[in-house]
């Protein structure tokens, strides 16, 4: 389900100046489309998570930051790791015949 600015921003429950501010911090990251900026339910989630992570666990501004960096990376690395490990499982059957 793609978004565009207007429903993401009622759906997610952020002002405009909110949004721009956590755009312009790269806390959220939506693909550009011809018509503007378009979201997804992934954004929607991580504008959960923020809010969680600020208003239930009292975490600042830096603190975000830092947590929303070290999440994306873990998130890489898993992505990496399961297609080294894809391509272990293929070689190892090419290897096998």
């Amino acid at each position: 389900m793609m978004l565009n600015e207007l429903e993401f921003m009622q759906q997610a429950g952020l002002d405009q100046e909110t949004l721009e501010l956590w755009i312009e911090e790269e806390w959220l990251i939506p693909s550009r489309g011809a018509d503007g900026f378009t979201y997804t339910e992934m954004d929607l989630a991580r504008v959960n998570l923020i809010h969680s992570l600020k208003d239930n666990m009292g975490v600042n501004q830096e603190g975000l930051g830092i947590i929303l960096h070290l999440l994306d990376q873990m998130h890489s690395l898993r992505r990496t790791f399961a297609e080294l490990v894809a391509t272990v499982h293929s070689l190892r059957s090419v290897s096998e015949k």
